[in-house]
Order: structure tokens, then C-alpha cells, then sequence
């Protein structure tokens, strides 16, 4: 592979001259800080997001165990919700309420503690 010369003395040839050392410091500096000060609110934003998280999970899973409770302290001869209808899915969905109740609730905090822990790591 040869190389190109041409581009090679070109950067060669260019030398970079700083007048001023005190005006380049003090731009650098107030760069430098800038970029401290993005760190430091990004940082801090972070640590909201965890902590929103957090509250959430214990939110949910406290949700679903009030949830839970009260399904499986009604009598199972009541259904979960009930409407009146004579059609023969929905009479399906009156009479297992309570199993499709319960196993969506299982499924959510199943899967909000599977997200929980994946935004962790």
C-alpha cells in the first residue's frame, strides 16, 4: 500500500501556533466545566430514574398483592365481574373471572419483576 505524500506533508506542514496561553486555559477551562456540569445533571437524572423505578416496582407489587387478597378472599361462587348477557363467550368469561383474573395478575407481576431486575443489570 503506498502511501499518499501529498497528505502526509500536508499534515506535516501544519503547525499549530497558540498566541494567547491564558485565553486557550481559560476557554479550555470553561469547556471542561461545562461538561462537568452535563455529567453531574445526567448523573442526577439517573439516579430520579432509579429511584421512580424502584418506587413503581414496590407500587405494582403491592398493587397486585392487595390484588391477589381480595380475589382469594371473595367467595369463589362470586365472580370477579359480571354482566348481564346471554352470550355464550362472554357467560364463559363471567364464570372463569376469577382464574383469568388472577393469572393476568400473576403474569403482570411476573413481568414487572422481570423488568425490574433487566433495568438493573
Amino acid at each position: 500500500m503506498n502511501k499518499d505524500n501529498a497528505l502526509e506533508e500536508l499534515f506535516l506542514a501544519q503547525k499549530p501556533h497558540f498566541d494567547d496561553h491564558d485565553a486557550f486555559m481559560a476557554s479550555l477551562t470553561k469547556r471542561l466545566d461545562a461538561v462537568e456540569y452535563i455529567k453531574q445533571h445526567q448523573e442526577a437524572t439517573l439516579r430520579r430514574y432509579k429511584v421512580a423505578m424502584v418506587a413503581a416496582f414496590i407500587a405494582g407489587i403491592m398493587g397486585g398483592c392487595i390484588a391477589m387478597a381480595y380475589i382469594l378472599s371473595v367467595p369463589m361462587d362470586v365472580p370477579v365481574f359480571s354482566f348481564k348477557t346471554q352470550f355464550a363467550l362472554v357467560q364463559w368469561l363471567i364464570n372463569n373471572s376469577r382464574l383469568i383474573t388472577v393469572t393476568t395478575i400473576m403474569l403482570l407481576t411476573t413481568l414487572g419483576i422481570a423488568a425490574f431486575i433487566t433495568n438493573i443489570q
